[in-house]
């Protein structure tokens, strides 16, 4: 799948979420701005996760894994800053901001790890 075609995916699938999400948590609320933000976060991270995969395919074994495991690194990293930053910089509530980013996460892999199988069995269906 193309990294637009998942883009519209993970958009869709986290705006409509977080719709439902806006019905139950007032408007204005700072727990509000928390679920945006975790959303916002695990939705860049499956994006990258999933450019980093389609980018490194095609080259050999040894440089997939090193280009997976290292972007893997690096995006924990990355998430671990900004989830700090979210919670001492911008004050946003800890609990609605991890329990959304860990939800939006867990969604995302579940997406992502569909859709890699899905162009691994076709991969080996061509062959």
């Amino acid at each position: 799948m193309s990294l637009l075609r998942y883009s519209i995916l993970v958009l869709a699938a986290a705006a409509s979420s977080f719709a439902a999400v806006a019905l139950v948590v007032p408007a204005g609320a700072l727990e509000r701005r928390a679920v945006a933000f975790g959303a916002a976060l695990a939705s860049l991270n499956t994006l990258a996760a999933h450019a980093l995969v389609g980018w490194s395919e095609r080259r050999s074994t040894k440089a997939f894994l090193g280009i997976v495991l290292g972007g893997m690194v690096g995006r924990l990293t990355l998430m671990l800053a900004a989830v700090v930053a979210g919670v001492l910089g911008l004050g946003l509530p800890r609990l609605p901001l991890v329990v959304s980013l860990l939800a939006y996460f867990a969604l995302f892999l579940a997406m992502e790890l569909a859709v890699q199988h899905r162009h691994a069995r076709r991969a080996a269906e061509a062959r």
